[in-house]
């Protein structure tokens, strides 16, 4: 069902789909024959986003510079796209950010990080997925979550937050789809360590351990083929059977009881070693 929606002549809509993983997935569906919307607030990157889509294929690339946490900009360009294509097939909420943050906010960057974050997948998702359900056609959502939103390691918590929400409400999104017996299915897109301006750090060359968007979209494509729910990306540091690893050892937290974030905690360090080699 996944696949259907991926056609040629169909419409799909990328936030944050200027660069990094969004304009690396949009390539793959301009090559499909696909209408591209790229929203993001990177307005700079539009020329060049849509010069590469419509070389790539798309017969339709639409711009919109939208701040995906303005929930009436939103609704406003939902009604633009059903105006001049009919409607959406695919709906990627892309759009993220990462300041940085503390648990107690000196950083003052929660208010934008939850509201980008997690703020704009319920935006537009709730926006523009009854429209989606209600033509009766195949259509899919990528809402695009994080390993951190799994295991949420110490140190950016506001992050973690909005991405575990992103992952309870992607999961919540797809039970309410299938209920309903519904063309459009969701998906959790869970990126490994990607090099994107998000992770660049001032760095100009791609770090052994990365891999490229284009990587990313690749794999993201192949999963939803298999139809995959959660699509949880190996990089060139990490593998599935470690981060199968960890996300075990990070439910196992509740289950066993032992102190939260135990992977970090010294008194549990030579378990998580053990447990993480199979020992």
């Amino acid at each position: 069902m996944a696949m259907n929606a991926i056609q040629a002549g169909k419409t799909t809509v990328v936030t944050g789909g200027a660069a990094g993983i969004g304009l690396a997935a949009a390539q793959r569906f301009a090559q499909k024959g696909m209408n591209i919307v790229l929203v993001d607030v990177r307005a700079e990157l539009f020329e060049a986003a849509e010069n590469l889509l419509s070389a790539k294929g798309a017969p339709n690339v639409m711009t919109r510079q939208v701040d995906v946490s303005d929930r009436v900009a939103v609704k406003a360009l939902e009604g633009e796209i059903a105006d001049r294509f009919g409607g959406v097939d695919v709906l990627m909420c892309n759009a993220g950010t990462q300041p940085g943050s503390d648990i107690f906010d000196s950083t003052k960057t929660w208010d934008q990080v939850l509201s980008v974050n997690l703020g704009g997948v319920i935006n537009f998702c709730q926006i523009f997925v009854p429209a989606m359900m209600s033509r009766g056609d195949a259509g899919l959502v990528i809402n695009t979550g994080s390993k951190q939103g799994i295991t949420t390691p110490p140190g950016d918590p506001a992050y973690n937050v909005s991405k575990a929400g992103v992952k309870v409400f992607t999961e919540a999104l797809q039970h309410h789809l299938r209920e309903n017996t519904s063309k459009v299915t969701a998906h959790l897109l869970v990126p490994g360590f990607v090099f994107t301006d998000l992770t660049r750090h001032g760095r100009n060359e791609k770090p052994a351990g990365a891999w490229t968007p284009e990587q990313t979209a690749d794999f993201m494509i192949d999963s939803l083929a298999r139809k995959d729910f959660y699509i949880i990306c190996p990089d060139n540091d990490v593998s599935r059977a470690v981060d199968e690893k960890r996300m075990a050892w990070a439910m196992g937290d509740i289950i066993e009881n032992r102190p939260p974030l135990s992977r970090w905690h010294s008194d549990w360090a030579s378990s998580f070693d053990k447990f993480s080699k199979g020992d």
